[in-house]
């Protein structure tokens, strides 16, 4: 069974959460206090000492920038028509062998894909100033100018809800340094906009693993719309990486220090190295360990509620569950009694009967997720002689109800914005609890004249915590057609 420790090893106690993924919670709060604002501040330095002067493939001069994008558009879009040509040709999907490997990607990637556009936050407040206006569009384009199937963290929560996707206690701190980095930007911005400037570039650019990933997992029916839109939005003519790219040079001072303040830029860039990217998490995946460690996660919960009278080489069902590093030994174990049939259609092996199905004795213990990966690991290398069981999931639809209406009238005068953008829950007045955060912008914002006021109020709205929100879907919307008065 290989390294059949490693993946217990992984996993986590609540005791030693890591710095990455706590701080990560704390600025995800609704408010954030002066310590941890301080500890923020204190992890974005250190994490900018340690890239500081590793090679990168920035342009060392900022006249090349353009041509440095062509050149890497260009060879993008010629690597991903080799992997077509290679596709059709018969080959392999190059990323996920299985759709369990492509969920595992999902929920590994998640910290970072849950506060999509953060580092751009900052600078809202620089709405009056044009030369912020590249920078800005790509925020309010990341929250999807307020429309909830354009947001895109929206659409992330709803990609791993629909595939029953939970928050994975045991990822490591790694999985949480770039969602971090991030959000520390956002909050700084003030001392950081050479930094915020070359990350976004970065950022931007459309790498090949977004392609590939896209492709994977609509073979897979997972929906890919996420990864397609992005593909979409960061286009190098008109889309994010020219506004990228469009907003340093508009910022790059003209007088001063342009050197010091462009190496800056530079070492912003290189903050996208850090931590693990969507290639390491894709390789770090090993079916057999995952299946371990959603064995052991469960064996803690599941000690000492199975009857005794079912014994698995002379022991008890409770006896294997009381200590996870039993959980190899106990899956050969019911290899070994025929139990579970490898490398068959899992609908052959007792064990998977078990969990899988409304009458299962086991139903409700493991979550999709965790029922494709056994499912998959059952399966094994007879996936090509099964076509019908390479994912025992169905199909999901494809989020293709896009909306689809002429576009109305934009309106000229602030008040008249406010009052297109009313929320019709309940009358004038009722508040409940599911209402309560969208009154309590309508009430900030009905006692204010100026629109500086306004644009001010609805930026508190609009921060990674809250923007995929009801009340700060409203605040965007609002701020969009504001922008352009």
């Amino acid at each position: 069974m290989g390294n059949q420790y490693e993946a217990l090893d992984r996993l986590p106690t609540r005791q030693n959460l890591s710095e990455a993924k706590t701080l990560y919670q704390q600025l995800l709060r609704q408010r954030q206090d002066e310590t941890v604002l301080s500890l923020s501040l204190d992890y974005l330095n250190r994490q900018l000492a340690s890239v500081d002067g590793q090679p990168c493939d920035f342009p060392k001069q900022p006249a090349a920038l353009s041509s440095w994008m062509t050149h890497n558009a260009t060879e993008v879009s010629q690597a991903y028509q080799r992997y077509l040509t290679e596709r059709k040709s018969g080959g392999l999907r190059r990323y996920f062998r299985t759709a369990s490997h492509a969920l595992y990607f999902l929920r590994g990637v998640a910290p970072t894909k849950l506060v999509d556009g953060a580092w751009l936050y900052g600078l809202l407040s620089q709405w009056k100033d044009t030369r912020f206006s590249p920078l800005i569009r790509i925020y309010l384009e990341e929250l999807g100018n307020g429309k909830p199937e354009k947001n895109h963290v929206v659409l992330y929560r709803n990609l791993i809800a629909s595939n029953d996707i939970d928050e994975a206690d045991y990822l490591s701190d790694a999985h949480y340094t770039q969602g971090l980095i991030q959000l520390c930007l956002a909050y700084h911005a003030d001392e950081f906009l050479p930094e915020i400037l070359g990350f976004n570039l970065g950022y931007e650019q459309l790498p090949l693993h977004l392609l590939i990933t896209a492709y994977e997992l609509n073979e897979l029916g997972i929906d890919p719309y996420y990864f397609t839109l992005h593909v979409t939005v960061d286009n190098l003519a008109t889309g994010h990486a020219q506004k990228a790219c469009k907003g340093l040079m508009d910022l790059l001072p003209q007088a001063g220090n342009t050197e010091a303040f462009y190496r800056r830029v530079i070492n912003g860039y290189r903050l996208n190295s850090q931590g693990i990217g969507t290639t390491s998490v894709i390789a770090s995946f090993n079916l057999e360990q995952e299946v371990i460690s959603i064995l052991a996660a469960k064996s803690s919960a599941g000690a000492g509620l199975h009857s005794d009278y079912c014994r698995v080489a002379g022991r008890s069902v409770n006896e294997w569950l009381s200590n996870k590093q039993q959980i190899p030994a106990f899956l050969k174990s019911l290899e070994e009694i025929g139990w579970i049939k490898r490398h068959q259609d899992p609908a052959d092996s007792r064990f998977w009967k078990l969990i899988e199905g409304d009458k299962a004795e086991m139903f409700g213990v493991f979550n999709a997720y965790e029922r494709q990966a056994i499912h998959d690991w059952i399966l094994g290398n007879a996936e090509n002689s099964h076509p019908q069981g390479r994912s025992y999931r169905a199909k999901r639809k494809m989020l293709d109800a896009r909306e689809a209406g002429a576009a109305r009238v934009a309106p000229t005068r602030p008040r008249e914005i406010l009052g297109r953008h009313a929320t019709p829950y309940g009358e004038a007045g009722d508040v409940n609890d599911f209402n309560s955060e969208l009154r309590a912008l309508e009430a900030d914002l009905a006692s204010l004249s100026s629109k500086e006021e306004i644009m001010a109020a609805l930026i508190r709205y609009m921060k990674p915590s809250l923007h995929a929100t009801p009340a700060g879907l409203m605040a965007t919307r609002v701020f969009t057609q504001m922008l352009a008065l």
